[in-house]
């Protein structure tokens, strides 16, 4: 549930990325004409870049193939409009900060450090707890139900949701991942895997809610919930791979389907007698107070921490207290099924 409200927030984030790509950092006509002039002689001051000196088609212009660094080497570099970019914004924020002025953003993005090439390092690390967090609460899942819980005479579980909730597992872990790697590079391809990614936990977060909350135990109406959401979540992400990166109809229909399942989860836990609602309840309100993040957009601290990597930090416990809710879930039905049993 947690990671339902990091997709819808970063949905809406995304809608503004159409106009913050003209940001006032790279409107700067002594940004542009820095970058311009990188871009013809490779350097920017002292510091230049050897990979400027290499034609459109790849050839060496000052040297043979060989004095290039090899391929697992190439992974920190960056192309050299990007180095020039980089470089360039951090001389005119250096120039800026001594004549008192505050930071602004560059394509849409605020001036980040690199460390060892990853665009945004604590993003990133942050991503990779999320990672971590979300497959311990997958993993713990695995060992309740399969080791802990009684099984049926087929070794089945008792619980019906089991393979819902691994698949939303596996979706969850897949999103982080692509989430790490966006932030480490930000380029057209990991920004539509980051998407994707996304929408398809978050299509598929929807089926798990609709499911669990309306208890659709009927393998048939199960089909009928779940086809038509599956068709719609593929023909979405198909749009934004091969069709059209649309940023405002990805926030609509990201924030469709979460609101869906923010008001789903909120009236069954108001209305339900399960024993672990409160759960939800400190998850909504922990979501909410990591709006604040969000909303207060600040230029990174020291060029690392901003208001997003803040939220995400908010997001790791979060995380775990929905997979305790997950886990409280499978040994509240299971219970209740064996003692209609006996």
């Amino acid at each position: 549930m947690a990671q339902l409200r990091c997709i819808l927030l970063l949905a809406f984030l995304s809608s503004l990325l159409p106009a913050l790509r003209a940001s006032d950092g790279d409107a700067d006509p002594i940004y542009k004409s820095c970058v311009a002039e990188c871009e013809k002689s490779g350097c920017v001051g002292d510091t230049c870049f050897q990979h400027c000196k290499f034609s459109s088609d790849g050839k060496p212009i000052d040297g043979p193939w060989y004095m290039q660094e090899p391929l697992y080497l190439r992974w920190k570099q960056w192309d050299c409009r990007s180095d020039c970019r980089y470089h360039c914004m951090f001389a005119r924020e250096e120039e800026r900060e001594e004549l008192g002025h505050k930071p602004v953003k560059y394509h849409g993005k605020w001036p980040f450090q690199r460390v060892y090439g990853i665009q945004e390092p604590v993003a990133v690390a942050l991503s990779a707890i999320n990672l971590a967090i979300q497959f311990h609460g997958w993993i713990s899942f695995f060992i309740l139900i399969y080791y802990k819980l009684p099984l049926n005479p087929n070794k089945k579980t008792y619980y019906e949701y089991t393979g819902m909730w691994h698949i939303y597992g596996i979706l969850a872990m897949n999103a982080w991942f692509w989430s790490g790697v966006f932030h480490s590079r930000d380029v057209e391809l990991t920004e539509k895997l980051d998407y994707s990614s996304s929408v398809a936990l978050l299509g598929f977060s929807l089926i798990v809610t609709l499911i669990r909350a309306f208890n659709v135990r009927d393998e048939a109406a199960r089909v009928m919930v779940c086809a038509p959401l599956i068709a719609f979540v593929t023909t979405h992400i198909l749009y934004l791979n091969f069709y059209k990166l649309d940023y405002g109809l990805n926030m609509k229909v990201c924030m469709a389907m979460g609101i869906i399942q923010l008001l789903t989860w909120a009236v069954w836990a108001g209305v339900s007698c399960h024993p672990s609602r409160w759960k939800l309840w400190v998850v909504v309100a922990g979501e909410a107070l990591a709006l604040l993040f969000e909303i207060y957009d600040f230029p990174p601290y020291r060029g690392f921490i901003d208001a997003h990597a803040l939220w995400n930090a908010t997001n790791i416990p979060i995380t775990y207290l929905w997979w305790s809710f997950v886990r409280d879930d499978a040994e509240f039905l299971t219970s209740a099924l064996l003692k209609k049993a006996k």
